[in-house]
């Protein structure tokens, strides 16, 4: 009787796929450099725990959009700067230098997750590996935590803390990668001018 219940936990066994295992940063940091463009839908949950819904536009190196769905909001980088149009407001933008943000380290030309000082953080939680990183250089800005799932590798979610400690975490769903991207999704100066039109 033993062996008939070792047999057939053996062929159980057999039968059941492998689970998920942490993936290396090299193979994330070459999934992350051939990702060109990409588009989705994203979920934000903010630090003060209000949920917002929107659409992403992604075009590496450098460019992102986020059009929120019912915030009137829309937060953009390209040309080196983020940029935050609130149109609830009738002022300009509020303006930063993309390398004050941790977003810049999945936005760089060439991501290197090897590179020494970068991440702190290399884990598999039984779904997902994280990936906790930081601008080596300038470690005062914050940090992005990066959730990717295996087979194939997909970035699902990020987590940025920013210098003040507050959290607000990105989730992806049906995030669609190549195809060709207007330039004009990501200037920010374009974006002006049709507002003040």
């Amino acid at each position: 009787m033993k062996h008939i219940v070792l047999a057939f936990a053996l062929s159980l066994a057999a039968a059941t796929p492998a689970l998920a295992d942490l993936v290396s940063l090299q193979a994330l940091s070459r999934y992350l450099n051939d990702m060109d463009t990409a588009q989705g839908t994203f979920t934000q949950i903010n630090s003060d725990d209000t949920v917002s819904t929107g659409t992403i536009y992604l075009q590496r190196p450098g460019r992102v959009r986020f059009e929120y769905d019912d915030d009137n909001l829309l937060v953009m980088a390209g040309g080196q700067q983020v940029a935050i149009f609130d149109g609830r407001s009738n002022t300009r933008p509020e303006q930063y230098p993309l390398s004050e943000t941790p977003l810049n380290l999945i936005l760089a030309r060439n991501v290197d997750l090897g590179r020494s000082g970068m991440v702190t953080g290399h884990t598999f939680d039984g779904t997902a590996t994280r990936v906790l990183a930081q601008d080596p250089e300038r470690p005062e800005v914050g940090t992005i935590e990066l959730v990717f799932t295996d087979s194939p590798i997909e970035l699902r979610q990020w987590v940025i803390t920013d210098n003040t400690g507050a959290e607000t975490t990105v989730v992806l769903g049906n995030l669609t990668q190549g195809g060709r991207m207007s330039s004009g999704l990501f200037s920010i100066v374009q974006e002006i001018n049709a507002r003040e039109r």
